[in-house]
């Protein structure tokens, strides 16, 4: 498994759609909590966008498993960035 960074950009355009998704899209992300898959996420404090921190398998499955988010599902992000990371120090570094 691999961990990666996911990060969303918003735009003032779909503020009142997320308000009104944003229960969906924590409880998809709580599931995924629980079941190990992320390992932090929270916005961005100047709400223009958040970091979503994923353990999977590759690229591919960070696309496939981001693209069931359902603020993706109803083009509520921008533009989504996925990048490898690979910590060194700190809580992440197992």
């Amino acid at each position: 498994m691999a961990l990666f960074a996911v990060e969303y950009t918003y735009s003032e355009a779909t503020v009142a759609a997320r308000d009104e998704h944003r229960p969906k899209h924590r409880g998809w992300l709580s599931d995924l909590v629980d079941a190990g898959t992320v390992r932090a996420t929270g916005p961005w404090v100047d709400g223009s966008g958040a970091l979503i921190l994923i353990e999977v398998a590759d690229e591919a499955a960070a696309r496939e498993l981001m693209a069931q988010d359902p603020f993706a599902q109803r083009d509520l992000v921008d533009a989504v960035r996925i990048t490898a990371w690979q910590p060194v120090m700190g809580v992440f570094n197992s």
